[in-house]
């Protein structure tokens, strides 16, 4: 009887030492407790932190979400064309079907396209954002609010290198959502999604912030991709609606998804937005400067293929565009823009940002390293445009390789120029095959590509491209200049190599 009495309390013990572990995990999946996250006993400012972040945080996303929709609209952009059918674009049996004029002349007929997207409203007097491809071509915008109330509003200004659109409303006491601040954003915060994804109105998602400065998407024009990834559910019909943070605040505005993946939408930042509103309500269109040149990050391992470079801050000149304010200032391809007007340049976004928020006719200052040296450009700037397509148009074939580059290249003639729409302005060597080994390859060139330049020596020819190879030694690097010729023009970059 003792053994038994001893076992039954054992198992008693056992049940409420469970019980309490059971307890204390129940408690944290509900967030009843701060998570410790392993932290150290004397880890204080971590600590700290935590504790703070967690007395910071909001009660409910329903109290957001009950905070902001009544400031978000579903925007509705019909578009009404009128096409006269006497220059036979119908077909057949269209046109046998239509109405015709007495005389035979056939009746003009409408055409009607519904788009529709999102925006939000940014002030109590009724302006609203939303994105430029939205209301695109639009003769009719019909907003409508969570409570049914629609309105109609006129677009006032739109860009189209930034996405972005405002449109005004008629009346006062609109509900309206503050802009907060993307740049204090940081991966892995919470944001919330409000939309009208596939006609569904109002529509909230959460999730979180997934990256920060994201390019080469090709949804905007290309100086200004600068988006926020984000895995809270962006839809179709998402486009145009406000990316909030946990109070509250305008932080981005939604602009597009991944079709290939699940969860993977972009956002456009508000400092984007602040940058063009000011000039979209007021003259209806954004007005930029523009210095003429295509520009790339330096990455940190190509920082020993530039002479007196100390760091990968900085905006690499790939290209300068001829008849243009870099140009007329003497700028290079090679240059790398240390400081504008006295403001370091990081990386391209702060030469472009700072660059764009200027007036044509400005003149700014550019501190520029240049073979070693640092220089001092002063550019004015003209008013940003489309790029100047460069004509195409004339030497020997004399094939070469070098085995360690695994590259066979050529010299320029004008029946290669004019096949491959290479211009005469430039010079170089032709890449004709390169190994899949070959280490320009992983810098990525390939075949087709013209190397213009090693190490800012121009190259005219097979024999001034060997001559400044052969000067390398072992562990130098080399940095080539090259050119891709595409139909939309040519596109610029630079390959940093190391000597083997």
């Amino acid at each position: 009887m003792e053994v038994k009495k001893r076992t039954s309390q054992g198992m008693t013990v056992l049940l409420l030492f469970g019980a309490v572990i059971f307890g204390m995990v129940l408690a944290g999946g509900l967030s009843l407790t701060v998570p410790s996250l392993g932290l150290a006993e004397d880890d204080d400012a971590v600590g700290s932190r935590v504790a703070a972040h967690a007395q910071s945080s909001i009660a409910s996303f329903a109290d957001l979400a009950e905070a902001v929709l009544p400031a978000v609209v579903s925007v509705q952009a019909t578009t009404i064309e009128v096409v006269d059918d006497r220059d036979g674009g119908r077909d057949l049996f269209e046109r046998f079907f239509q109405q015709r004029r007495p005389g035979g002349r056939s009746e003009p007929r409408e055409f009607r396209q519904d788009g529709g997207g999102s925006g939000f409203v940014i002030s109590e007097d009724g302006w609203i954002v939303t994105n430029y491809h939205v209301i695109e071509g639009a003769t009719k915008v019909v907003v409508r609010f969570d409570d049914g109330d629609e309105l109609e509003a006129e677009v006032k200004g739109h860009d189209a290198a930034t996405d972005i659109a405002v449109l005004k409303m008629e009346g006062s006491g609109f509900p309206y959502l503050e802009l907060g601040d993307s740049e204090a954003l940081r991966v892995g915060d919470w944001v919330m999604a409000i939309g009208n994804p596939h006609g569904l109105s109002h529509s909230v998602t959460v999730g979180v912030v997934s990256a920060k400065g994201r390019d080469g998407t090709g949804l905007v024009e290309r100086s200004f991709e600068n988006f926020i990834q984000t895995d809270a559910a962006i839809n179709r019909g998402n486009s145009g609606g406000p990316i909030v943070d946990t109070s509250g605040r305008v932080v981005g505005i939604a602009t597009a998804m991944n079709f290939g993946a699940e969860n993977i939408g972009f956002a456009v930042p508000v400092t984007t937005l602040e940058d063009v509103l000011p000039d979209l309500r007021s003259d209806g269109k954004v007005t930029r400067g523009y210095l003429g040149v295509n520009i790339r990050d330096i990455e940190p391992r190509e920082v020993r293929g530039f002479r007196g470079l100390e760091s990968s801050d900085g905006a690499l000149v790939l290209r300068v565009m001829d008849d243009t304010p870099a140009d007329k200032a003497g700028l290079r391809q090679g240059d790398v823009v240390l400081e504008v007007d006295g403001r370091k340049v990081g990386t391209t976004d702060d030469l472009i940002g700072y660059v764009s928020r200027q007036r044509p006719g400005t003149k700014v200052e550019l501190e520029v390293l240049r073979s070693g040296r640092q220089i001092q450009k002063t550019v004015t700037l003209e008013e940003r445009d489309q790029l100047a397509a460069l004509e195409p148009e004339e030497d020997e074939v004399d094939e070469n390789e070098l085995e360690w580059l695994g590259l066979q290249y050529q010299d320029l003639t004008q029946e290669i120029r004019s096949m491959a729409g290479i211009p005469r302005s430039l010079d170089g060597v032709l890449v004709t095959d390169l190994l899949p080994s070959s280490p320009l390859y992983d810098e990525g060139v390939r075949p087709g590509d013209v190397l213009a330049e090693v190490n800012g020596s121009e190259i005219l020819n097979s024999d001034d491209f060997e001559r400044v190879i052969a000067d390398t030694e072992s562990g130098d690097f080399l940095r080539f200049y090259y050119v891709r010729s595409t139909r939309q023009g040519q596109a610029a970059n630079f390959a940093i190599v190391e000597v083997p």
